[in-house]
């Protein structure tokens, strides 16, 4: 059907024809035209006002994770586009399908440097699957069917369009187009014998998942062959709800404070099958796990992205597919015989759970037990995100997670995640818990989110972590120049106090006995939530003190001055 429409009427009307429900951003006035047609159509596709643009990127990033459908973002040029480049970076890097729509300029005004102006194009194309611009009204439906299938075929990511603001405005007659769909490779029958051949030989595997372009089918092809195969798994960095945590053949984490002896085996065993990741600089401690460019374990390498394969290692196997068809044709292959490495995946198992047992830090607050309280009390859909920093740790380690789609975190790293991520799941699952984690200096980044929480009554729980410092760069501070600190100590306000200001709820806890009462009173307040953990500045890591750093570090120099 086709109809004379504004352009801005006509992208909102592709948005909804490819399965968009909800947009996230700031108003601009670049960009008035789609905010006009978001109002027409604002009984099917909702528009959520945030409060700075990356923010706004970072809930389009999470609801593509949750969907794996495009989430999507919409923001003003200039400052409005360079703040929501943190949520592009972030779908880079963690394989998400994004679309971030950017208001531009007028045609006539492109390349002169008007008043906020950005060559868009040039600037995202490092970061973005395809970055362009709509110069006509009437390309919108085929250039926006385009930007859905790019973001989600082969390795998912982020598309990003300019839209100059007096296209938006212009008159066209033109159709809509059909739903996208996404181009997926799977594996022909060939290579799946030789990865057949690989498995029957194996005394020593490990299953390593990771990616994007998961979903729950997926998680359960890969629950079946693993229980089938007796196959031990391991998840790659912050990718843990790809298989259950509580299940006897999860073997832990490949992620920042590393299990010593997960590392171990990874070296030690003699087939890897890697299913979606990429092996980045994290899941490999830093490139030492494997040797390049040849490993010396026999490397089965799926990923969707035929150019990921051999960009760092040159594997045994490598095969292009998504994980979905590859999970699915695992889930069908031939039973072998896999007692002689029985042993082997119990010993993983059992190393996995010794390290997920809480440890005890300075002071009176213990968050290894707040981790083993939610454990226990969160329901397995409970939706679990957070920023960056060191109480990433005390999460990753400590919190099972035991279905997909439970955890949003950023494997680009990205402080002032956890806020937004939780806003995004609480308005995509209003009925499930939604617990959001945030160090002091994580949830200021983006933490006038919480107000976003409150206009839309998207009622999360958020868990800042406060010892009154950046605790990731102190502890690498104090571990390469012990004492000589700069720049890492912050003054914080009274978390509780923001919560109420907000209209949120809000208290402090100062006590490890003390947190499961102020967590009921959260939940049951039915307004978004923060609880302020005021941690012991020494309690820098789970597994050794702020001073213990220190001493190790001083010790270190003093032997190397004194040799």
């Amino acid at each position: 059907m086709s109809t004379t429409r504004t352009g801005g009427q006509v992208l909102v009307d592709q948005l909804i024809a490819h399965g968009t429900d909800c947009v996230y951003g700031v108003p601009g006035e670049s960009y008035l035209p789609i905010l006009d047609g978001l109002y027409a159509r604002r009984e099917r596709l909702r528009f959520v006002a945030c409060r700075q643009e990356g923010g706004a990127a970072m809930m389009a990033e999470a609801d593509g994770k949750l969907t794996q459908r495009p989430g999507v973002c919409l923001v003003t040029r200039g400052p409005g586009a360079t703040n929501a480049s943190l949520g592009v970076h972030i779908a880079k890097q963690d394989s998400t399908p994004m679309i971030l729509l950017i208001g531009q300029v007028s045609r006539a005004m492109l390349g002169r440097e008007a008043f906020q102006e950005i060559d868009f194009s040039s600037m995202f194309a490092p970061v973005a699957k395809w970055a362009a611009q709509i110069e006509d009204a009437a390309q919108i439906p085929r250039i926006v069917a385009r930007a859905y299938a790019v973001a989600t075929s082969e390795r998912p990511g982020p598309v990003v369009l300019s839209l100059p603001e007096d296209m938006l405005a212009d008159e066209v007659d033109v159709a809509d187009s059909s739903p996208y769909q996404a181009n997926r490779d799977e594996p022909d029958a060939d290579v799946l014998q030789v990865l057949g051949q690989l498995l029957g030989s194996a005394e020593r595997p490990l299953m390593i998942v990771g990616g994007g372009g998961w979903d729950a089918e997926t998680v359960e092809n890969v629950r079946a062959f693993a229980e089938r195969f007796g196959f031990p798994v391991a998840a790659s960095f912050r990718r843990q709800d790809y298989f259950d945590n509580t299940h006897p053949l999860y073997a832990g984490d490949l992620g920042l404070g590393m299990n010593p002896k997960l590392a171990r085996r990874v070296r030690d065993a003699d087939l890897l099958l890697v299913l979606g990741g990429r092996l980045g600089e994290v899941p490999t401690a830093g490139y030492t796990l494997l040797d390049i460019p040849r490993p010396t374990q026999k490397l089965i390498h799926v990923h969707a992205d035929p150019a990921e394969l051999g960009r760092v290692y040159e594997a045994e196997l490598a095969i292009n597919a998504d994980p979905r068809s590859m999970a699915a044709a695992l889930a069908r292959l031939p039973r072998i015989d896999a007692s002689r490495w029985s042993e082997w995946a119990r010993a993983a198992n059992e190393d996995y759970l010794a390290q997920s047992e809480p440890t005890v830090t300075p002071g009176e607050l213990q968050v290894g037990e707040v981790m083993r309280y939610l454990r226990e009390t969160l329901p397995s859909d409970a939706i679990v995100t957070n920023g960056a920093g060191n109480y990433t740790v005390w999460i990753h380690r400590f919190y099972h997670y035991r279905r997909f789609g439970t955890q949003l975190a950023p494997t680009a790293g990205s402080m002032g995640y956890g806020v937004p991520a939780a806003v995004s799941a609480k308005l995509r699952y209003p009925e499930r818990m939604v617990v959001a984690f945030a160090g002091d200096g994580c949830f200021l980044m983006n933490g006038q989110e919480f107000a976003t929480a409150v206009q839309h009554e998207a009622n999360i729980v958020c868990i800042v972590v406060n010892n009154g410092m950046f605790g990731t760069i102190r502890m690498h501070q104090e571990r390469h120049f012990p004492g000589r600190v700069l720049g890492t100590d912050l003054v914080n306000p009274d978390f509780a106090a923001y919560a109420r200001a907000f209209g949120g709820h809000g208290q402090v806890v100062t006590r490890t006995e003390e947190f499961a009462g102020a967590f009921e009173r959260a939940c049951d307040s039915a307004k978004p939530a923060i609880i302020e953990l005021r941690v012991d500045p020494q309690a820098l890591t789970p597994g050794q003190s702020l001073s213990a750093i220190r001493d190790n570090a001083l010790a270190r120099v003093s032997r190397r001055d004194s040799a």
